[in-house]
């Protein structure tokens, strides 16, 4: 399909059902060339199909899809369920001038259960945090108008993320971003039907939400952006 994605095959879906079933080494090792080609590499096609897209409204997040794409091996050193795998498959698509996880990006899952969509920032540093409410407190005025946006709500509903009971320190109780100012993230996330995932409307999904996404993550990492044109120019 020309500029589009037809769609994971059925059997890469039905792998992640299998894998929630037999979440174990051996199990997963005898079917690791299945995932790398099937699996991984329909999730390659699709990340190479939305490049063609995100070139036009989001350039600065265009992201090689090796890079892209999250491990499958789950990290289970603090973790009680110490379950090998994650039974979906995801990617991420941050800012090419800032860190994989350092400001806001975009972010895309698969599964047999769901289709997730997502942008912002889900868990940043203490300085990432302080250096958005800045902006909040400056520009809170443009970033509501970004939120309130139809086509933003229509697409990912209201805005989330953890908050504070009261205005952080530094600021005060009665500014006139208090209400944004208490956020200790700032994203959005859309659980769509699993049953797209082997259509072609999956990629139409996720590129008109990436596309209304971009004012809203681009605000978020504008101090960032700044920083790192300073810090260019002045190693030149």
């Amino acid at each position: 399909m020309k500029n589009g994605f037809p769609g994971f095959p059925r059997e890469a879906v039905a792998f992640f059902k299998n894998l929630e079933k037999n979440n174990r080494r051996e199990w997963f090792q005898e079917r690791k060339p299945f995932y790398d080609e099937t699996v991984k590499g329909s999730m390659t096609a699709l990340i190479e199909a939305l490049t063609r897209d995100m070139m036009e409204f989001a350039p600065n997040y265009v992201t090689d899809p090796a890079k892209a794409i999250y491990r499958i091996y789950r990290d289970t050193r603090f973790s009680k369920d110490k379950t090998p795998y994650k039974t979906h498959i995801a990617a991420v698509f941050p800012r090419r001038d800032l860190g994989k996880h350092s400001a806001s990006g975009f972010y895309f899952s698969v599964s047999h259960k769901e289709v997730e969509v997502a942008a912002g920032m889900y868990m940043p540093a203490p300085e990432i945090v302080l250096a958005v409410r800045n902006r909040l407190a400056e520009h809170h005025e443009e970033f509501r108008e970004i939120v309130d946006a139809k086509t933003l709500r229509g697409l990912m509903g209201d805005l989330q993320g953890e908050r504070l009971t009261r205005p952080p320190k530094g600021f005060a109780k009665d500014h006139p971003a208090a209400d944004l100012l208490r956020y200790k993230q700032l994203l959005y996330y859309k659980l769509l039907d699993p049953g797209i995932a082997t259509t072609p409307k999956l990629y139409p999904e996720i590129v008109k939400r990436f596309r209304a996404l971009t004012p809203f993550v681009e605000f978020l990492n504008k101090p960032f952006g700044m920083a790192a044109k300073k810090a260019a120019s002045f190693l030149r």
